[in-house]
């Protein structure tokens, strides 16, 4: 099993594309789901989006695979997952830079390199280390794997449990045949800007839409101090620590209204939760800044530990609530 280079790729991925073959999972690592673009447009029924926390990564793991941007990848977290080829298939590793392990079924081994098309072959094992940058891998196979949508999509939500299960050690995933045409991708460099524990990293916001509850000096502490990832972040969310929390001017009961992805909430506590793919529909409490989207998927990719420090592009402009009708008589 080599990696397919830019010249032979087409022909090579031919060759190793097989209909009736699968991969089985022998380590799942910390936690290996599915993932494609989402459900979007679905809020109305109580359905969230989910779907891949880097979208940048599953297109261009896709795209080396011959693939259409949105089809279902893996996505690995902090690594540890390990996969063996039963037939012949093509697969690409993108997002987090760590070492890819591959071992073929003589116990021969050697690394091969992400973000590019390498070829399997019956009994071979690939590994994918502890990131050094970053923490999500995005795993595509061409043709893409044989799973069953769930309201549309093939990702799995983990806080609304919608969608497939997280992969467990002996699954195995049957490969869908490769659309006919389809070429593999030219090798891709990976993101240059993918975090490390030990960077600082900085999320461009817009403010509102309650950053007037908290008090006057709440924007320039969040921009101003950095934040700490904690060990309770997740697929729902940053949990960050600062030195000091936000404070809050008003301390209303807010009635529960609408979130995104990239929502900054600000929790009792005062230390602020980053809300990601797999975030509430609704919250309790206020947003004083969203994360601009072209920042989303670095957020995606940064490791507990790392500093986060948030930088406003806008003015908060306060919302404006039109007044409940008077009922007459």
């Amino acid at each position: 099993a080599l990696p397919i280079s830019p010249g032979s790729g087409p022909a090579a991925a031919r060759r190793a594309s097989d209909a009736h073959a699968s991969l089985e999972v022998v380590a799942p690592g910390l936690q290996a789901v599915f993932q494609d673009l989402g459900r979007p447009g679905q809020a109305r029924q109580g359905v969230a989006a989910s779907g891949a926390m880097d979208r940048g990564a599953l297109r261009a793991a896709n795209r080396l695979v011959g693939n259409t941007p949105g089809q279902a990848c893996i996505e690995i977290v902090y690594g540890g997952f390990q996969v063996r080829a039963h037939g012949a298939s093509v697969v690409a590793v993108t997002g987090a830079r760590g070492e890819l392990a591959l071992r073929d079924a003589s116990g021969a081994s050697w690394t091969v390199a992400s973000h590019e098309a390498i070829a399997l072959n019956d009994g071979d094992t690939l590994t994918l280390g502890q990131p050094v940058a970053g923490i999500r891998y995005y795993l595509a196979v061409r043709g893409g794997f044989e799973v069953a949508p769930v309201l549309g999509s093939r990702s799995t939500d983990t806080l609304a449990r919608v969608g497939p299960d997280a992969l467990a050690a002996g699954d195995r995933i049957g490969i869908l045949p490769a659309a006919q045409g389809a070429i593999v991708g030219a090798p891709e460099l990976p993101a240059a800007d993918l975090p490390a524990q030990d960077t600082e990293v900085v999320l461009d916001v817009v403010l509102g839409p309650r950053t007037d509850w908290c008090d006057a000096d709440a924007v320039a502490l969040l921009s101003s101090q950095p934040w700490t990832v904690t060990p309770q972040s997740n697929r729902v969310g940053i949990r960050l620590n600062g030195e000091r929390p936000l404070q809050r001017a008003n301390h209303a009961e807010l009635p529960s209204e609408g979130t995104r992805k990239g929502s900054i909430q600000v929790p009792a506590s005062g230390q602020p939760v980053l809300f990601l793919a797999d975030h509430p529909l609704t919250g309790g409490y206020p947003v004083i800044g969203s994360v601009a989207p072209w920042h989303l998927d670095r957020a995606a990719q940064i490791p507990i530990g790392a500093r986060v420090r948030f930088n406003p592009i806008s003015e908060f402009v306060p919302v404006d609530v039109p007044a409940a009708p008077v009922a007459t008589p």
